[in-house]
């Protein structure tokens, strides 16, 4: 994957992280409970945490992070879009999938450590 693409990517991701915490906040905030808010809240909270990284990642031309890379993305769409997904409809299938993107995201950041620590 080139710079170029990761570079769009982490900006449409950080874009949908923007836009959902806005439709969260103004959009759903008559809607949900209040616990299903903080669940939708931490979906947004890492989505946009984990979307600077992804950018980090894509402006980074020190080390290849491509597959760290994929690992976060997946683990943004796993675990902060099955948050919203859950939160929304109550469906707990959404919930049994957001496990699967914290472990993306663990992995991710394991392989930043892996790629550093070999290459140095």
């Amino acid at each position: 994957m080139t710079a170029k693409s990761q570079i769009i990517i982490s900006a449409a991701m950080g874009f949908l992280a923007v836009g959902l915490g806005a439709f969260g906040a103004h959009g759903l905030k008559n809607t949900l409970s209040s616990a299903n808010m903080e669940i939708y809240k931490t979906g947004v909270l890492y989505h946009l945490i984990h979307s600077a990284v992804l950018l980090a990642i894509a402006l980074n031309t020190t080390y290849d992070f491509s597959i760290s890379f994929l690992f976060i993305v997946a683990g943004i769409i796993l675990f902060s879009f099955s948050l919203y997904a859950y939160s929304i409809t109550g469906v707990k299938i959404f919930a049994i999938i957001t496990p699967f993107g914290g472990v993306s995201f663990l992995i991710g950041w394991l392989l930043i450590i892996y790629k550093v620590v070999r290459t140095t």
